[in-house]
C-alpha cells in the first residue's frame, strides 16, 4: 500500500467514524423535562418557599445573637436564661399561647350514610397531613391534645395510631397548628384549602374540617421524658 492509499484510507476511517456518531447522536437525544408548565411551577413554588423558611431561620439566628451578645455584657445569668427559654419553647417544652387555627378530622358523610364504620386516621396520612403544615408554616402543632416536637414519632403499635407512644382517638379529634402572627395562620388555612390533602382524607373515609383561624389559642406543652443520649452536664470547674 503506497503512501496516497494509506492516506485516503485514514480519510475514509474518520469520515466513517464522523458518520457514525452523528447516527448516534440522532437516535439517542438526550432526555428532555416532560413536565408541563404547572408542574414546574409548583417546583419552583416549593424551593422559594424552602428558601424563604430558610432565610427565616437564618434571620432568627441573627437576632438571637445579636440579642445574646448585648445582653451578655450587661448580665450573662440573664442572657443564659432568656438562651433556654427560647430553646425551651423551640423544642415545644412550654405552653404555645398564640394565633393559629384549629383542624378537625372527622368520619367523612358518605361513609356514615352506607353505614361504614368509623376508620382510624393512618400513620402514613397523619405523617403526610403533618408535613404538609411544616412546610405551610407552623410554630406548634398539637394532635389530639398530645404536643408535637421534632423527635415525635407517629407510629401504628398494635393496631393503633400514635403520637409520643400515646394512641390516637377514633375521630371526630382536632388538630391545633400554632402560629407567630394571624398573617401566617391565614396563609396556612389558605394553602390547607388549597392542597389536595383533603382527598386523601376522602380515600380513608375521612374528612377534614379546617376551621378559621383565631388570634388566641393554647396548645399544651409536651409532657413526656426526655431522652438525651448526645447531652452530658459538663464538669464545674
Amino acid at each position: 500500500m503506497n503512501r496516497v492509499q494509506l492516506r485516503f484510507t485514514v480519510i475514509l476511517i474518520i469520515i466513517g467514524l464522523m458518520v457514525s456518531i452523528q447516527y448516534n447522536t440522532i437516535q439517542t437525544p438526550e432526555s428532555r423535562d416532560t413536565r408541563d408548565v404547572w408542574e414546574i411551577r409548583q417546583e419552583l413554588s416549593k424551593e422559594m418557599q424552602l428558601h424563604s423558611e430558610l432565610l427565616k431561620e437564618i434571620r432568627s439566628a441573627n437576632d438571637t445573637l445579636i440579642k445574646y451578645e448585648n445582653i451578655q455584657s450587661e448580665s450573662p445569668e440573664q442572657a443564659l436564661r432568656e438562651t433556654v427559654m427560647e430553646l425551651r419553647e423551640y423544642a415545644g417544652l412550654t405552653d404555645f399561647n398564640g394565633p393559629g387555627l384549629t383542624l378537625v378530622v372527622k368520619p367523612s358523610i358518605e361513609s356514615m350514610a352506607l353505614g361504614n364504620g368509623i376508620s382510624i386516621i393512618s400513620p402514613e396520612l397523619l405523617t403526610r397531613l403533618i408535613n404538609e403544615i411544616n412546610r405551610f408554616g407552623s410554630q406548634a402543632i398539637g394532635v389530639d391534645g398530645k404536643r408535637l416536637t421534632l423527635l415525635s414519632p407517629i407510629r401504628d403499635i398494635n393496631g393503633e395510631t400514635t403520637v409520643n407512644g400515646l394512641p390516637i382517638k377514633t375521630p371526630p379529634f382536632e388538630i391545633r397548628i400554632g402560629t407567630s402572627t394571624m398573617e401566617e395562620a391565614r396563609q396556612v388555612y389558605n394553602a390547607l384549602h388549597a392542597s389536595n390533602i383533603g382527598d386523601d382524607f376522602f380515600i380513608d373515609n375521612l374528612s377534614l374540617e379546617i376551621k378559621d383561624p383565631v388570634s388566641k389559642m393554647t396548645i399544651p406543652a409536651y409532657d413526656q421524658p426526655i431522652d438525651n443520649k448526645y447531652l452530658s452536664e459538663a464538669e464545674k470547674e
